[in-house]
């Protein structure tokens, strides 16, 4: 039976010199108070000391002092291992400063490192081949002071696969919405479904201690056995929480509508038309790359635009959409909600979601773009002494048959659309379209090698991924080829002979009437 601890007690079982990992998705699934209870112990005794600090994807929620920055304190933390840095900005920080060593992983690899632990097994992987993961590029380390190769290149059957070394995890910090006396624990208010199983299996089949953050005791005969997610025998201990540390998400401390307990009854076209924007002709160029029952996954920020139009359009049922963190269909929710969605079809474990993922299961992903080469490289996890972290973006990047990169065509430029026609206002601070990326995110000669067809969509022009370099296939009405695109790019473009301008409907305030379900049905044809 589970042993009911405070969060003081819970933080005195890290040793020091020892490996901390726990559950995150912002806010959402972290079990926020014990790492509070850390936080206490370390100031009142600065123990424990040097531990190494395991996360699988972002972690906070942007505010100071949230997520991972409750482990600021120096000589607490000297290794972070994760999937995303970038919403503690006090820790980030830190690693910018090159105070702490970090690697930096893909989110989807931890659920399944985890599993792997687990059971025992080596962990292979190709996801991060020929990226900044890959021990020939960067090895994933992200400050100067991180030495030690977590990760090897090694050859299976005539394949080259990534061999993430294993970590032996002293504690697991885990989180449910409930557990009963004998420590079943249930996720029923949660978002979703991370990687609860897969960690406290990892740490407790290799000698360690798995606790549980969560909001209450229920009694065992209210609990169905098909909704426990981590049987009691594999959780050491709990804690209930202060409420104040266990959101639900990045921005809401609980909502039945994002739990799925509630239906939200959403109308077509709920708040009207949005207007024209440069982000929305984006989304719509990206649309225009559905096919008809595609499974789709779309990044956070522009990328998040194409639903927006598949709704104004009336094709929003031509597709399922996908989050990484293991839901299918609904409508996901954005900003501090991000990891969330609404009247959600299903829910399953994230571990489960990224072999769908690895597996190529995905038709269609539409993310973003941070700056791209000639040869197609995409970065978005290094800029200048920023280094936020991959998330998903390279599991779903390198494994999806159907890419388009979302994004302006220059750092802070604007433009606005007149008369059908778009009008630059400012040329920007710069070009994303540069000689050499800084750090290869996504491998345009992964993805060249492995027939991946990819798109670079930007407000001004649209270009492939041709023969292993990029291609200029499509420009904006009302722009100069040569002066808005061509001149404020660092390397000069294949130009493909059939150069035309983009469909000019998408600049017009209403496309027009079924025009969109007219190219995901020829899409469909073409097949």
């Amino acid at each position: 039976m589970v042993k009911f601890i405070s969060r003081r007690e819970a933080a005195d079982l890290i040793p020091d010199n020892g490996v901390l990992a726990t559950l995150t998705f912002g806010l959402g699934g972290l079990p926020e108070d014990l790492l509070v209870g850390v936080k206490e112990r370390y100031e009142e005794e600065q123990h424990p000391k040097d531990i190494t600090f395991m996360w699988s994807c972002g972690i906070g929620n942007n505010t100071p002092g949230r997520g991972a920055d409750h482990l600021k304190a120096e000589g607490l933390i000297k290794r972070i291992v994760a999937g995303h840095v970038g919403s503690s900005p006090e820790t980030v920080a830190r690693v910018v400063n090159n105070e702490i060593e970090a690697y930096l992983w893909p989110q989807g690899v931890f659920t399944q490192y985890y599993r792997a632990i687990a059971s025992q097994k080596p962990y292979l992987s190709r996801v991060g081949l020929q990226t900044y993961v890959d021990p020939r590029l960067e090895g994933s380390k992200a400050t100067a002071k991180t030495t030690e190769e977590l990760i090897e290149v090694v050859e299976v059957a005539g394949k080259e696969y990534l061999h993430y070394k294993p970590i032996k995890i002293d504690v697991a910090f885990i989180r449910g919405s409930y557990c009963d006396e004998h420590g079943n624990l249930i996720v029923s208010e949660e978002t979703c479904k991370l990687e609860q199983l897969e960690l406290a299996t990892a740490a407790r089949n290799n000698g360690g201690i798995v606790v549980a953050q969560v909001k209450g005791v229920v009694e065992s005969e209210s609990v169905n056995p098909k909704d426990v997610l981590v049987p009691g025998g594999i959780i050491d201990y709990a804690v209930i929480a202060d409420p104040q540390y266990h959101y639900q998400t990045m921005g809401t401390f609980y909502d039945k509508k994002f739990s799925g307990e509630r239906t939200v009854r959403l109308t077509d076209n709920e708040g009207g038309v949005t207007p024209l924007s440069t982000r929305k002709l984006m989304g719509r160029r990206a649309a225009m790359e559905l096919k008809p029952d595609s499974i789709i996954n779309l990044g956070i920020g522009t990328p998040d635009q194409v639903a927006v139009v598949a709704q104004e359009e009336g094709v929003d049922d031509q597709y399922v959409a996908t989050l990484e963190m293991g839901l299918w269909g609904g409508t996901p929710s954005g900003g501090l909600d991000f990891g969330a969605a609404l009247n959600a079809q299903a829910s399953i474990p994230m571990a489960n979601q990224f072999d769908f993922y690895d597996g190529s299961g995905l038709d269609l992903t539409v993310l973003g773009i941070g700056e791209i080469d000639q040869y197609g490289n995409n970065n978005v996890t290094k800029f200048g002494p920023k280094v936020p972290g991959p998330g998903g973006f390279i599991n779903i990047s390198q494994n999806t048959e159907n890419i388009v990169f979302v994004g302006t065509f220059t750092i802070g430029g604007k433009a606005h659309i007149e008369d059908g026609k778009l009008v630059i206002d400012n040329q920007g601070k710069g070009p994303k379209f540069k000689k050499q990326v800084e750090q290869v995110s996504f491998s345009g000669k992964y993805a060249a090698e492995n027939g991946q067809r990819v798109l670079y969509v930007t407000e001004r022009a649209v270009f492939d991924l041709h023969e292993g370099k990029v291609r200029l296939i499509e420009y904006a009405p009302g722009v100069d080829v040569q002066k808005d695109i061509l001149d404020l790019m660092e390397f000069e473009p294949e130009i493909a002979e059939d150069l035309k301008e983009m469909n000019p409907d998408i600049f017009q305030e209403t496309w027009g009437e079924g025009k969109l379900a007219e190219i995901i049905a020829k899409n469909g044809e073409a097949e």
